[in-house]
């Protein structure tokens, strides 16, 4: 049995391919059919690396009776969140209003104006858990469509107009520019203490998310007011998640989410956003700290996703299942026996000893790896010095992870995303400036290249999504605002890497796109979809941060950065007038706006705008650029050009060489005198 399912792209539209449900893609035939048939329609939206979708495809939608009452009385569609976030932005905000809760599989009812009156996440196969089973539900709602159908009609017409209400943002009650003041910054600082856990780190009890976006903007606090509190937050929370069962500590990189308190048992799906926006965490951490583990952490988490998820012409896949042999968890975990086979006796007791692997096991009678104390601590208890008891776990770990790598692997969504391969470019071309790792360049570099050439079309508009399959790509979908905002940042990020101009010329191209097609002249701020865009029932601004920052924060974050790089005035009255907009989720809501006050803390700066000039292979340019580079320094941008190139930037132009190096810094492209030399740099930003 096969449906329609079978000639999309998305590998979660694929899985369910063969369901004996008659499903449609989103589009216009389905949209057509239900309006000339005036049926409704069945939404369910999920991705494929979540665990409960596969359990209600199992369950219900491989029914055949399901699929007989869905064929007869319903137009079903089948949508991947990832591929289309507006729809699932949109009815997931129906659901919660319905239902004060939200998840995945989102299970969404229509009528054919495409208007929700009912929704709710995953209904078991049978009653349980207080809930109807699926097909108790769909033979209710059924009969309610045919007998109770105006009571429907006025009732999905009330939720629609609930969803477009909830989702405006009107403009702050003030527009002064006082209005906007370190306060905001300060107040975030004040709820995100009061929200975190002080004994493991982290935000609120179990579930536990990792909330990178809000650990980055503590990070700004603590810079900008000496706070010692905000970078304990920071230390503890990425402390314990590079300890506990979150991380990977043989291959590296992050799962989705912990479900305990003690970041020990996951949920095992690894998602390339939260190893982007993680990674970049450790790495700026490992900046404001110098602790070596943060630097580590971020290097095994970028190796993992070169060697597992980067696609072969460069670009990076999506996700990694939690599950595989149908059981979730399966790769990742190990019994004491596995462990001591494979190991010998002693470096077995040492390495169950360090990393909590028992008998018993710490599971479901299998053991999660991770550290009940750090390293340094466990040295001292073993009277070993730590460089000898790191090279030993590292032998261990070798032959745990080249033993795990002949198991039967998670399945890998390998669509390729923009937005979250602009996050991952943004995190190599970072880690190439921290770092000093020219290979950490390529891959921003390769990424790049890949979505600017083959997810761009002619008229320079972005896609949102693309299969690859060996050398050739298929790109589709309108991009979203996040997919331009997040590239433009990370193509600032690569030029800072690189000083290649192409990418900053590139960003400038995307940002008078992304005006054009989103920019809201009335309110301010930027729409969600383009104007291009089809019509929905809605058309809202993405103000939250969720498990990604929301696109208009980071429009304002790229286009600042851009603006201090070009002298582009527009562009930095378009950051000005959304950061306005935005001013009273800043200060009602600092963990849906971590991002934005990120921007916000940016914009208030005083920003450097810093050139650096002489020839790339003087010893001493490279000196500068790592002074400027490696330390925590979250208000400055940077340009280089050799002696004899003033390049396409403002800020490089007139600028020459006094010596082997010489170093501009400006604020507002007013410039101190010329700094020359790499000592007299290096006693400049001493003071």
């Amino acid at each position: 049995m096969t449906n329609r399912l079978i000639h999309e792209s998305s590998p979660y539209l694929k899985q369910h391919a063969h369901n004996p449900v008659d499903w449609h893609p989103w589009g216009d035939e389905a949209l057509a059919k239900a309006k000339s048939l005036d049926r409704p329609i069945f939404l369910s939206i999920g991705y494929s690396a979540c665990h409960w979708c596969h359990v209600m495809e199992h369950e219900s939608f491989e029914d055949p009776e399901v699929g007989k009452i869905l064929s007869d009385y319903f137009i079903s569609i089948k949508v991947d969140r990832e591929e289309r976030p507006d729809l699932d932005q949109i009815y997931m905000t129906a659901v919660q209003l319905l239902t004060q809760h939200g998840g995945w599989p989102m299970s969404v009812f229509l009528t054919p104006k495409l208007e929700p009156f009912y929704g709710g996440t995953y209904f078991p196969p049978v009653d349980r858990y207080g809930m109807p089973s699926f097909k108790k539900l769909i033979t209710a709602l059924a009969n309610a469509w045919q007998t109770r159908r105006a009571e429907i009609d006025a009732n999905a017409g009330n939720i629609a107009a609930a969803v477009r209400d909830s989702m405006q943002l009107a403009p702050s009650g003030s527009q002064g520019f006082a209005a906007l003041s370190p306060g905001l910054l300060q107040n975030a600082g004040r709820l995100l203490d009061r929200a975190f856990d002080p004994r493991f780190g982290g935000f609120g009890q179990a579930p536990k998310f990792p909330h990178p976006t809000e650990l980055r903007l503590l990070l700004r606090i603590a810079h900008r007011f000496n706070d010692d509190n905000a970078l304990a937050i920071v230390r503890t929370t990425l402390d314990h998640m590079a300890m506990g069962g979150i991380y990977d500590h043989l291959g590296g990189g992050f799962h989705r989410y912990s479900t305990d308190q003690y970041w020990l048992v996951p949920h095992f799906e690894k998602m390339l956003y939260d190893n982007a926006l993680l990674s970049m965490t450790y790495l700026e951490a490992f900046q404001a700290t110098n602790n070596e583990t943060y630097r580590e952490v971020a290097e095994e988490t970028l190796a993992y996703v070169m060697r597992e998820m980067t696609s072969p012409l460069g670009a990076f896949f999506s996700t990694q299942d939690a599950d595989s042999e149908g059981i979730e968890g399966k790769f990742f975990v190990w019994t004491r026996g596995q462990i001591e086979q494979l190991l010998g006796p002693d470096d077995a007791k040492l390495f169950a000893d360090v990393y909590d692997v028992t008998p018993q096991g710490n599971w479901e009678h299998h053991n999660i790896l991770h550290l009940s104390r750090g390293l340094d601590v466990e040295a001292k208890m073993l009277s070993m010095p730590l460089g000898d008891l790191k090279a030993r776990l590292a032998r261990c770990k070798q032959t745990l992870f080249d033993a795990r790598s002949t198991r039967i692997w998670p399945g890998r969504d390998e669509k390729i995303l923009t937005s979250w391969n602009a996050m991952m470019i943004a995190s190599f071309a970072k880690a190439a400036q921290v770092l000093d790792n020219p290979e950490y360049a390529r891959a921003a570099s390769r990424a790049a290249v890949f979505v600017l050439t083959k997810m761009r079309r002619d008229d320079r508009q972005l896609y949102r999504t693309a299969s690859v399959a060996g050398s050739t790509a298929t790109a589709k979908l309108n991009a979203y605002l996040e997919d331009y905002a997040y590239l433009i940042d990370a193509l600032v990020t690569l030029y800072e890497a690189t000083f290649e101009s192409h990418w900053i010329e590139s960003a400038q191209s995307l940002a008078q796109v992304m005006i054009e097609q989103f920019w809201d002249d009335a309110d301010g701020g930027f729409f969600y979809t383009g104007k291009d865009h089809e019509t929905l029932i809605a058309r809202n601004k993405d103000p939250h941060d969720n498990a990604t920052p929301s696109g208009n924060a980071m429009a304002v974050t790229g286009l600042l950065r851009l603006a201090k790089l070009t002298g582009d005035a527009d562009l930095f009255d378009k950051a000005e007038r959304t950061l306005h907009l935005f001013r009273g989720l800043m200060e009602r809501s600092p963990m849906a706006a971590g991002q934005m006050l990120s921007a916000f803390d940016f914009y208030i700066g005083p920003v450097k705008e810093i050139a650096v000039v002489g020839s790339a292979t003087q010893p001493e340019v490279i000196d500068a650029l790592k002074l400027l580079r490696r330390p925590f320094r979250p208000h400055q941008v940077i340009a280089w050009k050799s002696d004899s190139d003033d390049g396409p930037l403002p800020l490089l132009k007139g600028r020459p060489a006094q010596g082997a190096v010489t170093t501009y810094i400006c604020e507002n492209f007013v410039c101190q005198s010329p700094i020359v030399s790499g000592d007299a740099l290096r006693a400049t930003l001493r003071g």
